[in-house]
């Protein structure tokens, strides 16, 4: 496809880190590949860590993306489980670098509206919504959708950046003077 980008989403976790692929050319999003990377509960956290930080490598080399989109850190009632997986996260930021990934983080509520049109969407509603934005067969498990649903929500977001001028994303004055008539 011609001026088109890959995105790789990624839903970590420590057991579970979901991924998901999508091709994006204009505003059109096409499905690449998604899955998840798994690793046994008993597995030292290290270990588990390795396994992401290789499987996204592999990811990364096979299907080449430019661009890692990311769940940030969300609040959690559990400082351990909250720390946890900010490791994990930590090992799909660290596999994107060493790619040399471009990386965009997005909150779980930017994520749920942009695809789901509500930031307080059941994952089920972000389920049917991926299925439905990427025109898949059937709905993706819950890893691998949300990943899904960060690389759309990159897209969507990039695309919308995309229509505004330089200097108004910079916050010039004197870019917005120009274009409303004023002298510079």
């Amino acid at each position: 496809m011609a001026d088109s980008y890959r995105v790789l989403g990624v839903d970590p976790g420590s057991r579970v880190t979901g991924f998901g692929l999508i091709e994006v050319a204009g505003r059109r999003l096409t499905y690449v590949a998604s899955g998840a990377i798994s690793s046994a509960a008993s597995f030292a956290l290290e270990r588990r860590l390795l396994s992401i930080f290789e499987g996204l490598t592999r990811i990364i080399r096979v299907h080449a993306p430019t661009v890692l989109s990311v769940e940030d850190v969300f609040y959690a009632q559990n400082v351990r489980s909250a720390i946890t997986l900010g490791h994990a996260r930590g090992a799909a930021l660290v596999a994107a670098c060493h790619a040399g990934l471009l990386v965009r983080s997005y909150s779980t509520a930017e994520i749920k509206m942009t695809v789901a049109g509500s930031g307080r969407a059941e994952k089920a509603q972000v389920q049917q919504m991926v299925r439905a934005i990427l025109s898949l067969p059937e709905i993706p498990g819950p890893d691998a959708a949300d990943a899904l649903a960060a690389a759309i929500c990159h897209a969507q977001h990039a695309a919308m950046l995309a229509r505004i001028p330089a200097a108004e994303r910079r916050g010039s004055h004197r870019g917005a003077a120009r274009r409303a008539g004023a002298a510079p």
